[in-house]
């Protein structure tokens, strides 16, 4: 029996690498039921397996998962399923934004936050493509990066086609296990190739008429960097649905709510319509973003429909 962790998904198949650097092709043997959640990729990178080699074919058969320290997960767009983990066993994840070319609204960066902040990974918030924006940009850009520090989010700015100096990412991702989400086009691959010449993944242009990215990258993959650590390139995630969380949990995964919770009139406030809100007084106070006070009302409306 070998052992390994999975640095590629393709649904059907696995790139395993032992631990003495050897990259095995691995199928999976039977069905896999882990932690009762239904979804559409029962083995995710990230995951450490045991495996044999059969010897008729040389194809590794993965028969164990070993236990994982966390995961980030979302919705799965196959609406026969539940879910889709997007990795395993990660230290923090990267979020890629841009204000414009294309846009990322602040309810999907809340959704991927809240989910998150769910399976206790850490989020660096990166903000690509300043080199593009205007005053009107650069205006809404640093609305959004105040809001976010003020809750205690790391962010950065970066331009990962022009810009000639992205230590600071390099000084982020340096001996850590690190995943990297976004929308389409946001240029997560871009970024990726800057930081580890020679991997030379595919990059294309978002379509100018819907300012929208095209898949480039099909399934996840780990890369190996050169100065220490790992990073994990996803493909681009149009929507955000959150998964395994509770309606009436929602606002645990919002830092601020969360804090002003506690001096709630009543213990089950939903910080919709109760007397005596703490939450609603601190947004009236702008103590709270609005904007992130609609994103939890978005999610949480959203959470309420399976109710009914």
């Amino acid at each position: 029996m070998k052992t390994g962790i999975v640095f590629k998904s393709t649904g059907s198949r696995y790139l395993v690498r032992t631990s003495e650097g050897e990259l095995i092709n691995c199928t999976i043997k039977g069905k896999f039921r882990l932690d009762d959640i239904k979804s559409t990729n029962p083995i995710a990178v990230g995951d450490n397996v045991t495996f044999t080699i059969d010897e008729t074919d040389n194809m590794g058969v993965i028969a164990e998962i070993k236990e994982r320290k966390n995961y980030i997960i979302r919705k799965a767009s196959n609406l026969s399923k539940q879910s889709h983990i997007i990795a395993s066993n990660i230290d923090q994840a990267l979020l890629l934004v841009t204000v414009n070319y294309p846009i990322t609204t602040n309810v999907f960066i809340d959704r991927f936050l809240a989910s998150a902040e769910a399976y206790n990974i850490p989020v660096k918030i990166v903000f690509n493509k300043v080199d593009r924006y205007d005053a009107k940009h650069m205006a809404t850009l640093d609305n959004m990066r105040a809001i976010y520090e003020k809750i205690g989010y790391e962010t950065y700015t970066i331009s990962a086609k022009m810009n000639d100096d992205l230590s600071v990412i390099v000084d982020l991702l340096k001996d850590k296990v690190s995943v990297i989400s976004g929308h389409s086009g946001v240029g997560k691959s871009t970024l990726i190739n800057r930081i580890q010449p020679g991997l030379n993944l595919k990059v294309a242009e978002i379509s100018d008429i819907h300012q929208s990215g095209k898949h480039t990258t099909t399934f996840a993959e780990m890369h190996e960097l050169n100065f220490g650590g790992y990073i994990i390139d996803t493909p681009g995630i149009r929507g955000y649905g959150l998964i395994n969380i509770d309606k009436d949990e929602i606002y645990h995964y919002f830092k601020e709510i969360f804090k002003h919770s506690h001096d709630c009139q009543y213990s089950n406030c939903t910080h919709i319509h109760e007397p005596g809100c703490a939450v609603k007084k601190a947004i009236e106070e702008e103590e709270i973003s609005l904007q992130r006070y609609q994103s939890y009302l978005s999610i949480y409306e959203t959470k309420q429909e399976k109710y009914r």
